[in-house]
């Protein structure tokens, strides 16, 4: 009864005129910062920090958490219609998204996306509401050897991304994690492949990368085959879904609720993993895989629902701990303490309004969202019609001023370009982007946690095999490694004795 009249009284807060104000106008700057590619939450959190000053602690977080999720909620947009995540929580979306966009299923691609979004953002508030306090117990138990394992775990599903040749994924991974070298190891101090300059000395940012393999290519592509004729016309197609439709994407959002909400509650995970976790492991118990980046309605619920639940699961650490897990909730936890609100253990006691009100605000924010959107769907969708040469100069223009915006370097422009040109010869020679992006996130990671767990063991390997959690998570990701490989034998078997039959 404590948790109901706990939920009652955050109500009491979230619904007040100020804060219902708060709540709209923060999703709503969520979600057209979210479709914008390059702009992100965490440079409009920081932009409104001054703004919170004189203002409640309870009214200020409300406001900038809603320009959280609704900027995960709102980047699924622009990685359906041009391939360009809006922010990194929805690059997995653009893998099925986008192909449904080219089929002329826009409307239909955003509605599940939407209602995806609307689920596992409801799911994870509920979630976080009845075991956030348990949550945090079981999160400040990962150190670096168990966080480690599970970027290797994540890491071994690479073969799932693939379409076509398993080689040439691991080769577009191997690429990745290359890159994700590039600048200064964190442990030591120490510069590789900067090449002397002091341009790279901070390593390549995952915009650049993203924005340059899925959109830039996509404008290469686009400016090739600008001359051939083509007689199908871009439609938007039907916002409805049929009840199969909705049976078929009902298991994902169940599944990936739980899954996104627990991977958003570890410190370092958030929605980027989270949304490619889901997107790989609904690919994997799926009957037939191959439909996946075809335009398969599961393969845009699954990372839409996880990239949600897991915004909701990032303020179980932050809330109750004190402990950011990410960019964004870190610039949160500032704005909170510019407020005079200490995040951490004693947060429910000294400051209820706070805590309960923004878990109540949550409600209110996802409900907003998804009238927003839902109506607003068939004028989004007005992109397609765009003439293809203003699509091309819009999609260059959104990348350079979402590049530039961040770092004000013109040297980040020309890295751009560069993977832009290295994401056309990629699709041009059948190599998948995603293993190179998910090797990028994971990599950079993994190589951290590695060198923060021998360091804390004074260079003892043994130290991977101490934890019950970590032997677990080594054993899943041999598994995930040899499936691919048993499966493969066993389809050569199969054929082979159909052939001799």
């Amino acid at each position: 009864m404590e948790g109901l009249d706990s939920l009652l009284y955050g109500f009491d807060v979230a619904l007040s005129w100020t804060n219902i104000l708060y709540a709209f106008v923060g999703v709503l700057a969520g979600t057209i910062i979210g479709m914008l590619p390059g702009l992100g939450p965490i440079s409009a959190i920081a932009i409104m920090i001054p703004l919170s000053y004189g203002m409640e602690a309870a009214s200020a977080l409300i406001l900038m958490a809603g320009v959280y999720y609704g900027a995960v909620f709102g980047g699924s947009t622009s990685s359906i219609l041009l391939n360009a995540p809006g922010v990194s929580g929805t690059v997995a979306t653009s893998f099925d998204g986008y192909p449904l966009a080219k089929q002329g299923k826009a409307g239909k691609a955003l509605a599940i996306a939407a209602i995806s979004s609307f689920s596992g953002g409801t799911m994870g508030v509920i979630a976080l509401m009845l075991i956030a306090p348990l949550m945090a117990r079981v999160a400040i138990t990962f150190g670096p050897t168990e966080y480690f394992a599970l970027m290797l775990l994540g890491l071994t599903a690479i073969s799932s991304l693939s379409e076509g040749s398993t080689i040439k994924a691991l080769i577009s991974a191997t690429v990745g994690m290359m890159v994700a070298t590039v600048g200064m190891e964190q442990q030591t101090g120490t510069q590789r492949f900067t090449f002397d300059s002091i341009n790279l000395i901070e390593g390549i940012g995952f915009l650049i990368i993203a924005l340059g393999l899925f959109a830039l290519s996509e404008v290469c592509s686009l400016i090739l085959s600008r001359h051939q004729k083509s007689n199908e016309k871009t439609s938007v197609g039907k916002l409805t879904i049929t009840k199969q439709e909705a049976k078929e994407i009902s298991g994902p959002i169940a599944r990936h609720s739980i899954l996104g909400f627990l991977l958003g509650v570890l410190p370092g995970a958030g929605a980027t993993i989270a949304s490619f976790m889901s997107y790989i492991t609904e690919k994997r118990i799926a009957k037939n895989p191959s439909s996946f980046g075809k335009g398969n309605l599961k393969g845009i619920a699954a990372p839409e629902t996880s990239n949600n639940a897991a915004t909701s699961g990032a303020f179980v650490p932050l809330l109750t701990l004190g402990i950011p897990g990410s960019g964004t909730t870190a610039v949160l936890l500032g704005a909170l303490m510019v407020v005079g609100v200490q995040p951490g253990p004693l947060m429910l006691q000294d400051h209820p309004d706070v805590f309960w009100g923004v878990i109540a605000s949550m409600y209110i924010g996802n409900i907003f969202l998804l009238v927003l959107n839902l109506p607003l769907i068939p004028f989004i969708a007005k992109i397609l019609y765009i003439p293809k040469q203003m699509l091309i100069a819009l999609i260059i223009v959104f990348c350079l001023i979402g590049v530039y915006g961040v770092s004000f370097n013109t040297f980040d422009l020309y890295l751009l370009i560069a993977f832009g040109v290295l994401g056309y010869m990629m699709r041009l020679y059948s190599f998948p982007a995603p293993p190179f992006i998910l090797a990028f996130i994971l990599g950079g990671m993994m190589e951290q946690y590695f060198s923060q767990a021998l360091t804390i063991s004074n260079g003892h390997y043994s130290t991977f095999i101490e934890s019950p959690i970590t032997i677990i998570l080594l054993s899943l990701s041999l598994l995930s490694l040899c499936i691919p490989f048993i499966q493969s034998r066993v389809k050569n078997n199969y054929n082979g004795i159909n052939k001799g039959v």
